[in-house]
């Protein structure tokens, strides 16, 4: 089962959700952390076991020497990562996205497959029993869909682990990226006009992946009842309700997930994940 966590607007509490509900189930759990620009699931749940592996993109190399300069490879890249002259070949590696269109317009069979490091992954087992798999996408590098994708080519297939995938802010490309091929779409938000705004985004965003949906409200309390007033209008469930807490902020700041010092709140995210497959079965 592949759960994930995501939300239109960035700092809603994805990350919080999704450690506090893996602390809940702890058997047979698997988070997937797929903020590559900034991940932050192994600060409240560090690694007891850290393997490092490099996360490779495919560029092309090319061999001038075979080179007609037909200059089909600059026609067909998408990204105007290439540029041919009588002179040579200028190739721009941080622009390319590896479609590997060039090689197959080469007449001449002057480019070959090459790769360029963006990044790193992280896997590793937790105290609680949780392993925990995350990238790290390279300081300066444009494109993270790769990482994310190396990041999820780890999440287990075997009957009984729950995958949680914590996803990137927002509704581009990484988000859509991390929640593809789930089996149950969180969107975590607050009761506010901003938080309502990026809600509607992320809504009709998983409506189009065919994703089941229900909702978490986080910092319950404050703002105002539009959020709700939405999800009743749209017959989106509001599953879980997280209230405004100084006791919760604290020792997040802290790196502590509230479950941990809050036990009640455990059965609470038991009890989501039960209707969590109720709604799956559906």
């Amino acid at each position: 089962m592949k759960i994930a966590i995501a939300s239109g607007k960035g700092g809603t509490g994805k990350t919080s959700v999704a450690v506090n509900l893996a602390l809940s189930l702890r058997d047979s759990v698997q988070i997937l952390d797929c903020d590559a620009d900034e991940p932050n699931v192994h600060t409240l749940l560090p690694l007891t076991q850290d393997q490092i592996q490099p996360v490779f993109t495919m560029v092309p190399e090319f061999d001038e020497t075979k080179c007609t300069r037909s200059k089909n490879c600059s026609a067909f890249c998408p990204t105007h990562a290439i540029f041919v002259s009588d002179q040579g070949i200028t190739f721009f590696p941080e622009i390319c996205i590896g479609c590997g269109g060039c090689i197959l317009s080469c007449p001449s069979q002057a480019i070959q497959e090459g790769q360029r490091q963006l990044g790193v992954l992280h896997q590793g087992m937790t105290a609680p029993g949780i392993e925990v798999v995350y990238g790290e996408l390279d300081v300066g590098e444009p494109f993270v869909v790769p990482v994310i994708k190396a990041v999820k080519d780890q999440a287990k297939n075997s009957e009984g682990t729950v995958v949680l995938v914590d996803c990137p802010p927002g509704v581009s490309c990484p988000m859509v990226e991390s929640v593809h091929g789930v089996d149950y779409c969180l969107l975590v938000t607050e009761p506010t006009p901003f938080g309502l705004h990026d809600l509607r985004l992320a809504v009709d965003t998983v409506r189009q992946l065919n994703i089941p949906i229900g909702v978490i409200v986080n910092r319950a309390g404050i703002g105002d009842q539009q959020v709700f007033t939405y999800c009743a209008s749209e017959d989106i469930p509001i599953l879980l309700e997280i209230p405004h807490s100084r006791e919760i902020a604290e020792l997040f700041s802290e790196g502590i997930p509230f479950t941990q010092r809050m036990p009640d709140w455990q059965s609470k995210f038991r009890e989501l994940f039960q209707v969590i497959q109720e709604g799956i079965r559906k």
